[in-house]
C-alpha cells in the first residue's frame, strides 16, 4: 500500500504525474489535428522524418524537372516555328527556279524573279539570326553536335548531374546552321536557265535538310512529352509515399483526443480526490 501522510501526499503526486502526461497527450493530439500531420518534428518519428525530408526534396527537384521539361517543349516549338517558316520560302524559292528555268521566260522576268528570290534568302538568314529562346539562338548553328561540348546545351530532367538526367539538345538535334550559307543557298541565282537548273536541284537537297532538322525536333519534342509523363507519375508516387509517412489518419488521431481528453479530466479529478487525504487526518486528530 503506498505510504500516505500529511507531509508527503503520494498518492497526489502520482495523480499529478499521470495528470501532466495526459495534458502532453492532449496536446500532441491537438497538433496532429491541427496540422493534419503526424510527424512533426524529430521526436515524434526521427527515421519517418528523414524519410519524409528526402521525399519531399526529391518531390520538389522532380516538379522543377517538370518545369525544365516544359521549357524544353516550349523551345521545340520556336526551332519547329521557325524551320517551318524556312521551309515555306524554300518551297517559293524552288517555284522561282523552275519558273526561271523555262525557255519561255524573258531576261527581264528573270531579273524580276531574281530580285524576289534574292529577298526570300535574305529572309532565311533573318530568320536564322533572329530565332532564339530566352537570349539563347537556336538555328543558327549552336545547336550542332559539333559545337564545344562546354557550349552545349542540356536540359535537367532528373534527381542527379549523372548524363542520364539530362537531356543534350546538341546530341539530339543536330541541327547545323539553317541560314544560306548553311543549306547552301549563298551561291544560288536564277538569272540563267542554267543557274535556275541548278538552283532547283540544290534547292530540294536544302529543303531535304531542313525536313530533317524537323523530323529530329519532332522525335525530341516526342520525348520531352515522355519525359514529363514519367515524371509526373513519380512526383505522385513519391508524394503519395511522404503522404503516408507524414500524414495523421485524422479519425485515429479524433478518437485518441476523446480517449486522452477523457483521461486528463479524470486525471484532474484524482487530484483533488487525493489532495483531501490529508484533510481527513487532520480531522483523525481533531
Amino acid at each position: 500500500m503506498a505510504n500516505n501522510s500529511i507531509a508527503n501526499n503520494s498518492l497526489s503526486q502520482t495523480a499529478q504525474r499521470f495528470l501532466g502526461i495526459n495534458n502532453e497527450r492532449v496536446g500532441r493530439s491537438i497538433e496532429r489535428v491541427a496540422f493534419g500531420t503526424r510527424v512533426n518534428k524529430g521526436s515524434d518519428d526521427v527515421a519517418g522524418l528523414a524519410i519524409s525530408e528526402s521525399l519531399r526534396s526529391d518531390i520538389r527537384t522532380l516538379r522543377q524537372a517538370e518545369r525544365n521539361s516544359n521549357d524544353g517543349v516550349s523551345l521545340i516549338n520556336v526551332i519547329e516555328g521557325a524551320l517551318n517558316v524556312q521551309s515555306n520560302i524554300l518551297i517559293r524559292l524552288r517555284e522561282l527556279a523552275t519558273q526561271a528555268s523555262s525557255g519561255t521566260v524573258g531576261e527581264f522576268e528573270r531579273q524580276t524573279l531574281q530580285l524576289e528570290f534574292s529577298a526570300l534568302r535574305e529572309e532565311i538568314d533573318r530568320i536564322a539570326s533572329t530565332t532564339e529562346f530566352n537570349g539563347k539562338r537556336l538555328i543558327e548553328g549552336s545547336l550542332s553536335s559539333s559545337v564545344d561540348s562546354s557550349l552545349q546545351l542540356s536540359i535537367q530532367v532528373g534527381l542527379d548531374s549523372n548524363s542520364e538526367s539530362r537531356i543534350n539538345l546538341n546530341e539530339e538535334l543536330n541541327l547545323s546552321a539553317s541560314n544560306s550559307a548553311g543549306l547552301q543557298l549563298t551561291d544560288l541565282s536564277v538569272s540563267t536557265a542554267e543557274d535556275a537548273l541548278a538552283a532547283a536541284e540544290q534547292i530540294e537537297k536544302s529543303f531535304n535538310t531542313i525536313s530533317t532538322a524537323r523530323g529530329n525536333a519532332g522525335a525530341l519534342q516526342n520525348r520531352f512529352l515522355r519525359t514529363l509523363g514519367n515524371l509526373g507519375t513519380t512526383v505522385e508516387n513519391l508524394s503519395q509515399a511522404d503522404s503516408t509517412i507524414r500524414d495523421a489518419d485524422i479519425a485515429e488521431e479524433l478518437a485518441l483526443l476523446t480517449r486522452n481528453q477523457i483521461l486528463s479530466d479524470a486525471a484532474v479529478s484524482m487530484v483533488g480526490q487525493t489532495n483531501f487525504s490529508g484533510q481527513n487526518l487532520l480531522d483523525l486528530l481533531q
